[in-house]
């Protein structure tokens, strides 16, 4: 049976959710996870589409942009993201980010919202890296995170969510106030849990079963193969994983192999090359692949962003925020 429409406005407005109106909606990072685990595995059973984002950029790389519709079958979404991205490359000291994602409720026809990503996108990728690392390490009792700006800072939070059971909790980084909220973060979500900052990133990773490599275009060091212990699988996000990883592991998986062919090119051989990757995450979490051959392969994960996560999460923020009274409506049409 059809909803009734109008449930997120009146006919002809817009309801806006700034970054101001996506805070303090205690989110339960458990939900979060279940959210992106549904809007995966919707990409197997239900009515999603997720396809490759189109990217531009000017021949002098001052800017990036991309843009991505997708549709989230799991909750009948669909939705439109668009990124900008000024300088990049941190060469010019100007670094810009601006997006946002525009949902529309695909069974009443009713517009939802159009909200700010910079909450959501970070979310997303850390749920995505916590259920590869749930799914190919299960008894994982040591994770190290190689990064502490805006996706490693919730990370750790983010792993304990999916695997309760992690003990150790290790940290790699270059900036104080970033490692302070890695920490910050896991204490307040899980009050006496702590998180151990290291300086010898090596030593670090050797006692690591997950590494997820968080870092930005300034990681300094990058966790090498020879440096990872059997069994542990290295989640690549960003930067801090070397791209030996991926090309000596035992095992390959990915969030989906074409997307990461758009996304990876600075990890392929000389050649151009990359190697073929083994399983997706959508038939791992579905039973349907493996997330590992064998107890003591190291396995290589590849994050690429997926939209169909970003629009079935953008639907649950849009739930929380409109029981919340959050965000302001104007009249578009």
């Amino acid at each position: 049976m059809m909803q009734s429409p109008h449930r997120y406005g009146q006919p002809g407005e817009l309801w806006l959710l700034s970054q101001t109106d996506l805070e303090g909606l205690n989110a339960s990072y458990e939900e979060v996870l279940k959210v992106v685990e549904q809007a995966f595995m919707a990409l197997r059973t239900g009515d999603s589409q997720n396809p490759l984002k189109t990217v531009v950029q000017p021949a002098d790389q001052r800017s990036l942009s991309y843009s991505m519709v997708g549709r989230d079958g799991a909750s009948d979404t669909l939705g439109f993201k668009v990124v900008y991205e000024f300088d990049p490359q941190r060469k010019l000291d100007a670094y810009g980010f601006h997006s946002f994602i525009f949902l529309c409720d695909d069974l009443t026809g009713e517009p939802i919202a159009m909200m700010d990503v910079v909450k959501l996108g970070p979310l997303r990728t850390s749920a995505s890296s916590a259920l590869m690392a749930r799914a190919a390490c299960p008894d994982a009792r040591t994770a190290l995170v190689v990064g502490s700006g805006v996706q490693g800072q919730i990370a750790h939070a983010m792993l304990l969510a999916a695997l309760p059971d992690l003990e150790h909790l290790l940290v790699y980084g270059q900036y104080q106030d970033g490692l302070q909220a890695v920490q910050n973060e896991v204490s307040q979500r899980y009050p006496g849990r702590g998180v151990e900052v290291v300086e010898d990133l090596q030593a670090a990773a050797r006692r690591a079963d997950i590494v997820i490599g968080a870092s930005g275009l300034t990681a300094k060091q990058q966790v090498r193969l020879d440096w990872l212990k059997p069994g542990a699988v290295a989640v690549l996000l960003g930067y801090g994983i070397d791209a030996d990883v991926l090309h000596g592991a035992d095992y390959r998986i990915a969030t989906d192999t074409d997307q990461m062919k758009v996304t990876c090119g600075d990890l392929a051989a000389a050649d151009g090359s990359i190697p073929s990757i083994d399983a997706q995450l959508p038939d791992i979490l579905l039973g349907t692949a493996a997330a590992r051959r064998d107890k003591r392969d190291v396995v290589f994960a590849y994050n690429s962003g997926m939209v169909v996560t970003d629009v079935a999460l953008g639907r649950y923020f849009a739930d929380l925020a409109l029981q919340n009274n959050r965000g302001v409506r104007v009249k578009l049409w």
